[in-house]
């Protein structure tokens, strides 16, 4: 079986390091005069690089704290919580990486937006330089009817439109560039809630379905054609990477079964007890074989929303996982990873929990928020969290409060006042990794034109 896949462009001629930050995207919401692909792609008009005189040199990149809430996006500094720029937009905001460290896709009405963060890390030789400019809403858009998963994996990001089941391959580099940089199209058999994950090897690992069912996961080859199918995955839905064998990518999915996970080239399920258990949000670490997912088990959950209060941690060595009871519910929004595969989870009691992913065991209880239920709709505002830069940020929508804890210590160790009250989370740090690196004091100039 074939699927039709455009072949838009072939752009990863450099290196980030030797290029760098280049060109910078133009930062207004200006009109997006570009000419259009099946996509809908919008590159702005061709939108010139914002000029030098528009940034200031810094010694070090600070992380920015970007919230959606209702009316749009708000950017602050995560030093001091000063208000870096805001952009109105229309909807109901979501937020994603969009794989460069520097912009965050925004999710509204019917189109997947750029919004430029600011942070510029430049390569320069053997160091770095580091700007910062305003915030602000690029014209960078994608047409995507019921915008879906956004996923940055490898040097490619997939954007996925449940309304129409198309899905749009970026170049993220190409962002700070002006430019959407698209590489590939492609569409599933029918439009479905459903996810598309870039392989690193030029493959596509993505879902089929319709709306009223989902089952079914393939992984095509640069090519288009389906190397590995597995239709034992009723409502998939969560994906994650982990640890990638010698072979290549490791990726787990959730489903109303038990887990998947494609490894070395097939699919291998996830054992349960019973006949029903979910796990649809997961996180993985690239450096880390296990992944965390939320674990239900019931398939008509009382009032239509279970509150679990235990957690899966899943084996992608091997296929299985081990289920840790932390003994107070959580949402959706609860679940992320530290900068060495911690496994974190924002509890109803306020607190945070820092686990090993390996052994389950628990490293550090944090207090942050006041005790919280989860809201009757999941577009409600409720705590949640993000991590960046060892720190996780976790933010009390209903005090507009946001506390930043050190995952290694589990120390708090900075508090801010929010002036919106947010539904969704994203930090950035001006690198794909999620980690900046300081430029060095001391560095030999010598040779180098400043």
């Amino acid at each position: 079986m074939n699927l039709m896949r455009t072949i838009v462009m072939k752009r990863r001629a450099v290196a980030l390091l030797g290029v760098g930050v280049l060109a910078l995207s133009a930062c207004g919401g200006g009109e997006g005069g570009g000419g259009s692909g099946s996509s809908g792609a919008s590159d702005a008009g061709g939108a010139e690089a914002a000029p030098a005189s528009d940034r200031t040199e810094v010694g070090a990149l600070t992380p920015r704290i970007v919230l959606a809430h209702e009316g749009g996006v708000t950017t602050l500094d995560s030093a001091d919580g000063a208000t870096l720029g805001t952009a109105e937009v229309e909807g109901y905001v979501r937020l994603n990486p969009a794989g460069d460290g520097r912009h965050v896709a925004v999710s509204a009405s019917d189109a997947i937006t750029m919004y430029d963060t600011g942070l510029l890390a430049q390569g320069h030789g053997d160091h770095f330089h580091y700007y910062v400019q305003d915030p602000a809403l690029t014209g960078l858009a994608i047409e995507a009817p019921m915008p879906g998963h956004v996923v940055p994996h490898g040097d490619r990001t997939a954007l996925f439109a449940d309304g129409t089941g198309a899905i749009t391959l970026l170049d993220p580099l190409a962002l700070a560039e002006g430019d959407l940089g698209v590489l590939e199209e492609t569409v599933t058999e029918s439009p479905h809630h459903g996810v598309a994950v870039p392989l690193s090897d030029g493959g596509l690992l993505l879902t089929q379905g319709t709306e009223d069912a989902r089952s079914t996961v393939q992984v095509l080859d640069a090519d288009g054609e389906v190397t590995a199918e597995t239709t034992d995955c009723p409502g998939v839905h969560g994906e994650a990477a982990a640890l990638p064998t010698a072979s290549g990518d490791v990726i787990s999915l959730g489903c109303e079964n038990g887990s998947v996970i494609y490894r070395d080239g097939e699919f291998h399920k996830v054992a349960i007890e019973g006949d029903y258990q979910r796990s649809g949000n997961q996180k993985g670490h690239a450096d880390s074989p296990i992944v965390l997912a939320d674990h239900k088990v019931e398939a008509e959950p009382e009032g239509g929303i279970e509150r679990p209060t235990e957690i899966a941690l899943i084996d992608t060595r091997d296929a299985t996982q081990k289920i840790v009871d932390l003994g107070s519910e959580y949402w959706f929004r609860s679940l992320d990873r530290g900068p060495n595969g911690e496994a974190l989870v924002l509890t109803t009691e306020g607190e945070l929990n820092i686990l090993d992913p390996e052994t389950g065991e628990m490293l550090h209880e944090v207090p942050v928020t006041g005790e919280w239920a989860e809201p009757e709709q999941w577009q409600e505002a409720a705590p949640m969290m993000a991590v960046a830069d060892g720190t996780a940020f976790v933010v009390d929508p209903a005090a507009k409060k946001l506390v930043m804890v050190d995952v290694a210590s589990g120390e708090s160790y900075r508090e801010l006042e929010l002036p919106v009250v947010p539904h969704e989370i994203q930090v950035t740090t001006g690198t794909a990794s999620g980690e900046y690196e300081i430029a060095p004091g001391t560095d030999d100039h010598e040779g180098h034109d400043h």
